[in-house]
């Protein structure tokens, strides 16, 4: 199957309808022994191959090795895909923030070099500065795509008010934050605000870093390093709660005869075309599965079924650790 294209905001931006998020095969997820880059060059020609040719990354992602990663598989075949990127740490003192416009300047410059290519297709502001006002940030994305090296502008976990200033000065084509059946805390102001603005919507760990596809374990059995371990969700009480709120997902996988995360991904897929999640994976079958779930209809009774299950308070556990929720505007 070729995946369908999808349109993010107002200025051209087309994508297929399911990208990839390639930061699992650098960091946050498993150990360093169980990733292996030849694998993950595998998986990232094959996505290719699929038509999920939407590309995910970052200069934090590693630090640095991940756009390294992912220049080395697409070399040859740049004209094939859509690369998206970001700026917004400081990586020498991480998770400090910085979104001055001269390290904007110097971090794209280096993205460049290190995906090998001359433009990045959609450049996000990784996380909002609250020393940089977004006026400067979005302006200088704006000069950066007059000069041909950026095609789109994004922002990754801003706030409803951020978004309407940044896209005063620079329209916003995407924004990227957390958005699945695990997580539904943009519903109420925030997608609002994109629908009336004309911006797509990123979700990343549409997944609920894998607790939707129910492979997983409690946030002890995770080995150091993997950001699982440290996950309120998946620890104590809150790891009970959500594993039978999670059924729901299986129940309606077992009616089609699919995986619990294709589901997940389907229902994403249902509730807007102007939305494209970026499940991770860095393994051949599971992008294969993730694809596949682009063939899912969903009926209305189905929809509320899961709409339901993991409404808003039904799931236990804030979604982020003290020390990340730090760094987001939401």
């Amino acid at each position: 199957m070729s995946l369908e294209q999808r349109s993010l905001g107002r200025q051209g931006l087309a994508v297929s309808a399911i990208g990839l998020g390639c930061m699992g095969m650098s960091q946050s997820y498993g150990t360093a022994e169980e990733r292996n880059e030849r694998a993950s060059i595998a998986t990232i020609q094959r996505a290719i191959e699929l038509g999920c040719t939407f590309l995910d990354t970052a200069e934090i992602y590693g630090p640095y090795t991940n756009e390294e990663l992912l220049g080395r598989a697409i070399k040859g075949r740049r004209n094939e895909v859509m690369l998206a990127t970001k700026f917004g740490f400081c990586i020498e003192n991480i998770p400090a923030l910085d979104s001055r416009p001269e390290h904007i300047r110097e971090v794209v410059v280096a993205s460049l070099r290190r995906l090998q290519t001359d433009h990045i297709d959609l450049l996000y502001q990784h996380r909002v500065d609250p020393m940089v006002p977004i006026e400067e940030v979005a302006g200088t994305v704006a000069d950066l795509i007059a000069e041909g090296k950026v095609r789109f502008f994004g922002l990754s976990e801003a706030d409803a008010t951020t978004i309407r200033r940044a896209h005063a000065v620079q329209p916003v084509s995407a924004l990227q934050s957390e958005y699945s059946l695990w997580e539904r805390n943009l519903e109420a102001e925030i997608i609002l605000v994109l629908r009336e603005l004309g911006i797509g919507l990123v979700p990343f760990s549409p997944l609920g870093r894998g607790f939707l596809t129910g492979a997983v374990t409690r946030a002890e059995a995770y080995p150091e390093g993997d950001v699982r371990r440290g996950d309120p969700r998946f620890q104590g009480e809150n790891f009970d709660v959500n594993v039978r709120a999670a059924e729901a997902v299986h129940a309606v996988a077992r009616s089609f005869g699919v995986k619990p995360g294709q589901v997940a991904i389907a229902w994403l897929l249902h509730k807007g075309d102007d939305i494209v999640p970026i499940p991770g994976t860095k393994r051949v079958t599971y992008l294969e599965e993730n694809v596949a779930a682009a063939s899912i209809v969903l009926d209305a009774d189905q929809l509320r079924t899961l709409d339901d299950a993991l409404a808003p308070g039904k799931v236990a556990g804030l979604r982020y650790n003290p020390a990340t929720r730090a760094t987001s505007r939401r």
